[in-house]
């Protein structure tokens, strides 16, 4: 399955448990703003990246979709 950004975020914070609004906090982002990133609509930005990564403990690629 070709996995693009979008899946993985919504898999993860699902995985983990949290809602949109909690990583949305954990973010320092707007729920609309995570919401659109789970929708295709825009895409995080590197540093938005490398807080995905720590808050998932996953690699930059595996967020990607480069590594399974």
């Amino acid at each position: 399955m070709k996995y693009e950004i979008k899946n993985r975020i919504k898999e993860m914070r699902e995985e983990k448990g949290y809602t949109q609004k909690q990583l949305a906090q954990m973010l320092n982002k707007s729920v609309t703003g995570l919401a659109s990133w789970e929708q295709g609509l825009s895409e995080p930005n590197v540093n938005d990246i490398r807080t995905l990564c720590k808050i998932f403990e996953v690699s930059a690629d595996y967020l990607l979709g480069l590594d399974e």
